[in-house]
């Protein structure tokens, strides 16, 4: 299941609390927040969903499987999700503790 931004926006204001242009901007306005956090090099942590982090990757000996050439890549930043417990347990079918 692939969810959208647009997706989100019409859950959010489907029980009719808010409105679509402001359910929109809310969606539009955590998301950039995320991206500038990860973009400064911070963890984002979800609770209950799970954890976002930036991991440095050093120089990596790469081979174009076509050419048969090889190269150096150079440094670079990924971001890495590790899945809470919470979610972890309900993904895998057990309930939660009372």
């Amino acid at each position: 299941m692939v969810i959208t931004k647009a997706d989100l926006v019409k859950k959010l204001s489907s029980d009719g609390v808010l409105k679509r242009k402001d359910c929109k901007r809310a969606v539009d306005c955590l998301i950039e927040s995320m991206k500038h956090s990860l973009a400064r090099g911070e963890d984002l942590l979800i609770s209950g969903f799970g954890k976002f982090t930036i991991r440095h990757r050093g120089h990596k000996r790469v081979r174009n499987p076509r050419t048969g050439d090889e190269f150096l890549m150079s440094p670079r930043k990924v971001v890495t999700f590790r899945v809470s417990p919470v979610l972890r347990r309900r993904v895998n079918g057990h309930r939660q503790p009372a």
